[in-house]
């Protein structure tokens, strides 16, 4: 099994190898499309804005492998945080195109004119609620699913059918997006402990499973 954290200059790529290492699965982290074209799942990290995110994407010539193996091979792939939002088609962040891989946008958390006032960024460990076809990425054998966030930009879907799980902080949002072998976490599994260890050993046994 071939893992290739993706390298773009904004991923907290190897606190996810580590994590990844911890659970039992060997990975690398490039951004050599060579290395990327025999890769069985792909992750795509992001800490940072949006705009610089797809500029360094753009910089690097990356978008042609990854199309090539995300939408042509359906190579799963694992976008987490800023990975996530740029598998959507923009954000309110920046002036950038996304990806498009997903129907969507994403707008900035406003609780200036709500009773709550509501911290932003959102920050800190949130209960997660799994969409019913998520189920079998989750675990039952866990009392809650408690993940970490940072962040100040929330998925806006235009399918419902797209969100793999929810959370809320002020109202429900999308915190995990899915269509087909394309995944986004808004949360951070690698800083989550146990119910981040779990998430990500059923998600790349599942992936790759699908895969092969």
């Amino acid at each position: 099994m071939n893992i290739c954290i993706i390298d773009y200059g904004l991923g907290n790529s190897g606190s996810i190898q580590n994590m990844l290492k911890r659970i039992g699965f060997r990975s690398v982290i490039s951004n050599e499309p060579e290395v990327i074209e025999t890769a069985d799942l792909l992750f795509l990290p992001g800490v940072g804005s949006f705009d610089d995110g797809m500029t360094n994407l753009e910089q690097l010539n990356l978008i042609p492998i990854l199309e090539k193996k995300v939408l042509e091979q359906k190579t799963p792939i694992i976008g987490i945080c800023l990975g996530m939002q740029l598998l959507l088609a923009g954000s309110e962040e920046g002036t950038k195109a996304g990806l498009g891989w997903i129907k969507g946008t994403c707008k900035k958390f406003n609780f200036k004119k709500t009773p709550e006032r509501l911290r932003v960024p959102h920050m800190g460990w949130n209960l997660t609620t799994p969409a019913q076809t998520a189920q079998n990425f989750f675990s039952t054998d866990l009392p809650e699913l408690r993940y970490y966030f940072v962040h100040s930009y929330y998925a806006v879907l235009e399918d419902e059918a797209d969100e793999l799980c929810s959370t809320s902080y002020g109202f429900k949002f999308s915190s995990g997006i899915q269509r087909d072998n394309i995944i986004g976490l808004q949360f951070h599994p690698e800083k989550s402990h146990k119910f981040g260890m779990s998430l990500l050993k059923n998600l790349v046994n599942n992936l790759i499973s699908v895969k092969s």
